[in-house]
């Protein structure tokens, strides 16, 4: 018996929904790659350092004037000074001097300060918030001690006061990603499964179709009289009487 055939060809909403999911898969990719390079690789690095015990040794204030970059708008940008601040602590890791910074950012910014305040058109500004923290870690921290960041060997004359980046954002680098993989590829898989499916029933609907015209066709042949074939045979031991034989008898 010759098999059904039957056309295999999307709906709109089908092909939407597989293009959703396409998009979806393209877009886990790039993304994974993308979080990848700008805060993965920087995220391990900074999660190499190790967390060690720092005592402030000295806090100095060199008169070296750094330049930064501030924005008042949208098309207005200039420049500031600001003075270095320079706060040097024990690192009990290598039980050594080393230059304390407050994140990697400020480090990569400026390695020969301490810490890097936010830009102000105001020079005076820069300086009070400058000033601010030389007192804070002078008075307030002084000789206590503080858990601090080291990294053996890419800055064994650096310590970190905080990491830019911790485990939160390499869970998130390779959570999303992964997340928009797995419903594009769901999404593209019910689709063809679910087409798959309605064309497998509409071959088999199909496939009953063309038995019932020829069940109906068989059904609608009556048989033979069986009764009228029968009453003009004669029976196998019937003897004819004839018509005078029948006169004498009466």
């Amino acid at each position: 018996m010759a098999k059904m055939r039957v056309s295999y060809e999307y709906s709109e909403a089908e092909d939407k929904s597989i293009r959703l999911g396409l998009f979806l898969i393209v877009c886990g990719i790039l993304s994974l790659f993308i979080l990848g390079f700008c805060w993965l690789s920087p995220t391990l690095q900074s999660m190499q350092s190790k967390p060690a015990n720092c005592t402030v040794v000295s806090v100095l204030r060199p008169e070296e004037m750094f330049e930064c970059v501030f924005t008042c708008g949208a098309d207005c940008k200039g420049t500031s000074l600001y003075p270095c601040l320079q706060i040097f602590v024990n690192n009990s890791e290598s039980n050594s001097v080393a230059l304390l910074h407050f994140d990697e950012q400020q480090l990569v910014l400026n390695p020969k300060c301490s810490y890097v305040p936010p830009c102000e058109r105001d020079n005076q500004k820069n300086r009070d918030n400058v000033l601010w923290w030389e007192d804070y870690w002078t008075k307030e921290v002084s000789s206590q001690s503080f858990t601090c960041f080291f990294n053996q060997q890419r800055r064994p004359d650096d310590v970190l006061w905080r990491r830019s980046h911790d485990a939160s954002v390499l869970l998130h680098c390779v959570l999303w990603p992964m997340v928009s993989l797995l419903v594009g590829t769901l999404i593209v898989l019910l689709t063809v499964c679910a087409r798959s499916l309605a064309v497998r029933a509409e071959a088999i609907q199909k496939r009953k179709c063309s038995y019932e015209p020829a069940d109906n066709s068989e059904q609608g042949k009556t048989p033979p009289n069986t009764n009228t074939a029968s009453s003009r045979t004669l029976p196998m031991f019937a003897v004819p009487v004839r018509r005078r034989d029948r006169e004498q008898e009466h």
